[in-house]
């Protein structure tokens, strides 16, 4: 009897684990999502209160069974005229408990959260596989699908964008996404953060549901127009904060420098593509965007040898970077007397004080003491040498090299290329 009673307690605990779920299950709805890459597309879906799951996978196209590298490749072959068959976008598909947020809720979340005017790209991405779409699983979804579409044009068109683009169609072949792809910015955060979409509100929302109050653009005639580095944030982004404590708080470089919130440029100047993340910094030239830098994760060099090719002359670059060396008396500053500082050119950080300069007759400005952290000592065997190369230590381009045979008090003849040095010189 006994034995009977614990069988019958068993098979009601495994009917209670087993059925719970089912009856949890049956009370959600699902609807699928295609917002470009479903990276970020999943974290920031899954932000929305209510939404208990968000899986990555793809949806839409003509195979059946679609992975990863399936998608990429019949990508390529629609690019390139050799197939014309539907191919499957990135999408997530989400999973919410209604009686905890409604679908209009989810669908705002979506328009707010990515551009759906832009076709076949979102960002940087470019192909059919980054589409913008709503997938749906029966009439009613695609009745709110549609009036929801319709309500956000109408907040799009008022801010000055285009029609939207976004696919509206019944669900067809979803196939889930590889392991590695679920959950993958939390697992590889990667130095930035979504932008977020258009920075439009959904109409009738308080400022939208995930949309914030956009900060005030730029004005042109507070910045320079001959050139500009703009670097592009949002709010709540720890990269965006690690490039400002890291970076710009010790900005010394003669290259002007502006952060704003606002993912437009100055009225009349000009983005060579969207933002698509934050931090980026651009830089801009007579109005226009000559060059980009998206994201940060500590790599200060990375970011001053990126800004260096856009600022230095070809002949600086061979030596900041290839450890060249200008021919003896065809540099800059040798004759530079003038009480002042001799800065890297990047960054404008302090290198030399001008009287630590002295006359060594080498062919290159030589001084016998750097100022305390300037510099960075390499041991260089090159050319069947041993000598100890100096570099910056804020840009950590090449300088030159340190000898021993310099005057007092050091004793020491830093023998440093002339072009590589700016010069400023001390205010009266």
């Amino acid at each position: 009897m006994r034995s009977l009673s614990r069988r019958l307690t068993s098979v009601l605990f495994a009917t209670l684990v087993v059925t719970l779920p089912l009856q949890a299950l049956a009370a959600t709805e699902s609807i699928v999502l295609g917002m470009g890459c479903f990276w970020g597309a999943e974290k920031r879906m899954s932000e929305i209160p209510g939404v208990l799951d968000v899986e990555s996978g793809y949806a839409g196209g003509d195979a059946e069974r679609a992975s990863y590298r399936d998608v990429l490749n019949l990508e390529k072959r629609i690019q390139r005229g050799k197939s014309d068959a539907r191919n499957h976008a990135e999408v997530v598909k989400v999973t919410f408990d209604p009686e905890q947020v409604g679908l209009e809720r989810v669908l705002i979340g979506f328009w707010e959260s990515h551009n759906p005017t832009q076709g076949d790209r979102q960002g940087n991405d470019v192909g059919s596989n980054y589409r913008s779409a709503i997938y749906v699983s029966n009439e009613a979804q695609r009745a709110v699908a549609l009036e929801t579409r319709d309500a956000y044009q109408q907040a799009l068109s008022a801010a000055g964008f285009g029609p939207i683009t976004t696919e509206i169609a019944p669900l067809r072949h979803y196939n889930r996404a590889e392991t590695y792809h679920q959950d993958y910015l939390t697992k590889n955060p990667d130095g930035y953060c979504g932008l977020g979409g258009t920075e439009v509100a959904y109409p009738g929302s308080d400022q939208g549901e995930t949309a914030k109050p956009q900060a005030d653009r730029l004005q042109a005639s507070d910045l320079d127009a001959e050139r500009q580095l703009i670097v592009f944030e949002a709010e709540d982004c720890p990269f965006c904060q690690a490039f400002r404590a890291e970076v710009l708080e010790s900005w010394s470089s003669a290259v002007p420098v502006v952060t704003t919130l606002n993912p437009r440029p100055p009225e009349g100047w000009m983005l060579e593509k969207d933002l698509f993340a934050t931090p980026t910094m651009v830089l801009f030239e007579d109005g226009k965007e000559i060059s980009r830098y998206t994201g940060y994760k500590g790599d200060k060099a990375r970011f001053w040898q990126w800004l260096g090719f856009q600022i230095l002359t070809p002949e600086q670059q061979r030596i900041a970077f290839e450890q060249g060396t200008e021919r003896a008396f065809s540099g800059s500053h040798l004759d530079e007397k003038r009480p002042g500082v001799f800065v890297d050119p990047i960054t404008g950080a302090a290198l030399f004080r001008s009287d630590t300069k002295f006359e060594s007759k080498s062919g290159w400005p030589s001084f016998f003491n750097p100022v305390e952290g300037a510099l960075t000592y390499h041991e260089d065997r090159s050319h069947g040498m041993r000598r100890t190369e100096v570099r910056s230590a804020s840009s950590g381009i090449h300088l030159g090299h340190v000898f021993d045979d310099g005057p007092p008090p050091t004793g020491k003849r830093y023998c440093i290329n002339g072009n590589v040095l700016s010069f400023v010189p001390d205010r009266d």
